[in-house]
């Protein structure tokens, strides 16, 4: 196996990172709004919206997933095996990614049509861009500290769109649909469309794929199948993805139903009025008027400020004590955070706001360190089968991951459904009210210490990592 294991510069680490914040404009955009878009915008009931998400987003995990995923580790071409991709599905994402937040005016049965094919076209374009840009990451370098040091790049631009969706997103769409909302959100995806298109293309021209599989280490689709079947730290971290996206998918979808529908509005205009007048101040605001906007961009803007922190410990975390131990305790310690929301009354402001910070530092520590364990994975099964298969078992991680977005963002409109949310109501019942509380704590804090306990099983430790990556730089090097 050829490979260069020279440190890479701050430019291709940049590039690099562009591609997830391309991705995650509507990666985000998904996970926050595509739940409130169906119900509160486009008008589909919530049960209905909780089975599109689900069944497409199912399709799209164990069908599509899978299949780019064979397909791009036998694509060769003389830019390689996985940049053609990010290139050439880049301008499509875009497209479709605007004609999926479009509200046409169909019937009932018409807009229930439009939404599976526009979010199966989504699903099926943003696999075949994000797969083989994650697997990218696992062949542009074979040294741990430098895939670390990616990986740090890479979410702290996932943070940066994060930041954008979660805090200015739902002001901005207001304000330029002048209270219009299904008119401000195609003219925002319209311009995220347009940026995203762009990084994606940087993503390409700026990295380079250095270790390249030798010709007679490749293997039918069935070997790669059989690899990862006997490979249990990949069976562990693909559970683990979907344990991991159920839960952000689940709170992050029901965090703007949480501050249009309980958290107290009287006590949060106070809270955000300063903030207000200090936009108001400079001439621009990107909340309006609306202390909604407001509240929820601010609540999301500490959670993801601090996650930003976090990250920038994970690396020397990482280093010094191995990836499966830091991710452990850092996902144990964010969950107790979210599971205080529960116990919080609507004018508990303060206390709202202070653990959102909290939950965000311990859970931002981790963030890198998933995906930089994915491709340990990869790393494993090279190590055990004398044979490399990244995007095959990035694939896999993609299915968790689209799994646990489909699950978690669907269990939020079924039990909106359930506990009789009505939409765009100025009040609601006592059950809704309890089930939105449960949506943001009790809930989604499950998935998140079924992970904590299944990393116990995990025996990628620092000390397997180190002799992995020793072995690997011998066999690459004769």
């Amino acid at each position: 196996m050829n490979s260069t294991t020279e440190k890479l510069s701050i430019k291709e680490k940049i590039g690099y990172s562009l591609g997830d914040l391309a991705a995650n404009l509507v990666f985000q955009t998904l996970m926050t709004y595509l739940a409130y878009f169906y119900t509160d915008i486009y008008g589909l009931s919530a049960k209905d919206s909780s089975i599109i998400m689900l069944v497409v987003g199912l399709i799209a995990a164990f069908i599509f997933n899978p299949i780019i995923g064979a397909i791009a580790d036998r694509t060769s071409t003389k830019w390689g095996k996985f940049r053609p991709w990010i290139l050439f599905t880049s301008i499509p994402l875009g497209i479709i990614a605007l004609l999926a937040f479009t509200t046409p005016n169909f019937s009932y049965q018409g807009k229930v049509i439009y939404a599976v094919a526009t979010y199966t076209l989504l699903l099926l374009f943003y696999a075949s861009n994000n797969l083989p840009y994650s697997a990218l990451s696992g062949v542009i370098t074979g040294e741990m500290k430098e895939r670390n040091s990616l990986s740090s790049y890479r979410f702290v631009a996932v943070m940066f769109a994060q930041f954008f969706v979660q805090v200015f997103m739902l002001g901005i769409i207001k304000t330029a649909g002048n209270g219009d909302k299904a008119i401000g959100i195609e003219k925002v995806m319209t311009v995220l469309a347009i940026i995203g298109t762009i990084m994606l293309i940087i993503t390409f021209l700026t990295t380079k794929e250095r270790i390249i599989p030798k010709p007679e280490q490749k293997s039918s689709l069935k070997e790669d199948l059989g690899d990862l079947l006997k490979n249990k730290p990949w069976v562990i971290m693909l559970t683990l993805t979907t344990l991991v996206f159920v839960t952000l998918a689940m709170k992050g979808g029901a965090y703007v139903y949480y501050f249009e529908n309980y958290v107290n509005k009287e006590q949060l205009t106070l809270f955000v009025q300063p903030l207000l007048d200090c936009f108001n101040s400079m001439g621009i605001n990107p909340f309006g008027e609306d202390p909604i906007s407001a509240g929820f961009g601010l609540f999301n803007a500490g959670g993801i400020i601090f996650m930003i922190v976090g990250i920038t410990f994970s690396k020397k975390l990482a280093d010094k004590y191995g990836k499966r131990d830091v991710f452990r305790l850092f996902l144990l310690v964010s969950t107790l955070f979210i599971i205080a929301f529960y116990f919080y009354s609507p004018e508990s402001i303060i206390l709202i706001f202070v653990s959102q910070i909290l939950h965000g530092f311990f859970y931002g520590i981790t963030i890198p360190i998933l995906w930089a364990m994915i491709a340990d994975v990869a790393d494993y099964s090279e190590w055990k089968n004398n044979r490399r298969a990244t995007a095959i078992i990035f694939s896999a991680m993609m299915v968790g991951l689209k799994a646990g977005l489909s699950i978690g963002g669907s269990l939020t409109t079924w039990f909106l459904s359930y506990f009789n949310y009505t939409p765009n109501s100025i009040t609601q019942q006592d059950s809704a009210i309890n089930g939105i509380k449960l949506l943001i704590s009790i809930f989604p804090a499950i998935p998140f210490l079924i992970g904590v306990g299944i990393l116990f099983f995990y025996e990628i430790n620092k000390k397997m990592e180190l002799e992995i990556e020793s072995e690997l730089k011998e066999r690459r090097q004769q």
